[in-house]
């Protein structure tokens, strides 16, 4: 039987935006059929120093990055480019778990394919709506702390469900809320369908890192509160921001002791 490893390393070489969205759509249903396996005694992954991508945007730090408000259409071209190219990174995210953490329950794997898959169908939603705006993906800079963070966590599988999911994706929920009321003040009910779609879909994915991230830690004999809280300081002191959606964050798996966790960190 193919290996769902070898699937997942297909997407994530991908270069183009429409090889990777084809490569996960395809690779995802053969899953979903049980036409590919994920054996216990797997080889080790191969590095993933970066998974493919187009020449286009150009990556560029985070404050180069141009302040543009709504009030223009390039402004929400921007906007919807900025998103378009969270969800590009968030299909390499979800397969560069499947393919490095290896030897784990069916479900894993299981949850991060179907994340994988609503990740492509998210970046197609927004690539479709940028191109009636008169734009395409790779007309605006961009930045890469996605990756990085991924690159930073690629030794550890409890880090990385902790602060990918539940603190760089998490991130969406807390934002995109007010940005569909700005984007529906200004009569764009188009982008604001889709952010919808999205936020309510993006609650499920963070809620599986919040599970795998507590499986870690059961199966580790590790306590999660304090461990997510050491990770907090040692990796997201820069990238972690207030204020955040509490409702959201409490149907992704954040407890009460970690809602007030994040808000006392950020107030330090």
């Amino acid at each position: 039987m193919p290996s769902l490893f070898d699937a997942a390393r297909a997407c994530l070489d991908a270069a183009t935006p429409e090889d990777k969205v084809a490569a996960t759509f395809a690779a995802a249903a053969a899953h979903a059929r049980g036409e590919l396996s994920a054996p216990d005694d797997a080889p080790a992954p191969e590095p993933v120093r970066m998974p493919g991508r187009p020449e286009r945007p150009w990556l560029v730090h985070p404050r180069d990055l141009p302040k543009r408000g709504f009030g223009t259409q390039e402004g929400r071209a921007a906007f919807v480019h900025a998103i378009a190219h969270i969800e590009f990174n968030a299909i390499d995210l979800a397969w560069d778990a499947v393919y490095r953490f290896r030897g784990l329950p069916a479900r894993f794997y299981a949850d991060w394919v179907s994340v994988a898959n609503d990740e492509a169908r998210h970046f197609s939603l927004l690539r479709a709506r940028l191109r009636e705006l008169g734009y395409d993906y790779g007309d605006f800079d961009a930045h890469n702390g996605l990756w990085e963070m991924a690159e930073k966590t690629a030794h550890d599988g409890l880090a990385r469900m902790a602060l990918v999911p539940r603190v760089l994706e998490a991130r969406g929920l807390d934002v995109t809320p007010g940005m569909i009321v700005k984007l529906r003040s200004l009569g764009d009910t188009a982008t604001v369908a889709i952010l919808e779609t999205i936020l309510r879909e993006e609650v499920a994915h963070v809620a599986a890192g919040s599970h795998w991230f507590r499986w870690y830690c059961e199966r580790d004999g590790i306590e999660p509160g304090p461990r997510f809280r050491e990770l907090l300081a040692e990796y997201a002191r820069s990238v972690l921001y207030g204020p955040f959606n509490f409702e959201a964050r409490s149907a992704a798996g954040f407890d009460d002791e970690e809602l007030r966790m994040l808000e006392a960190f950020v107030q330090r």
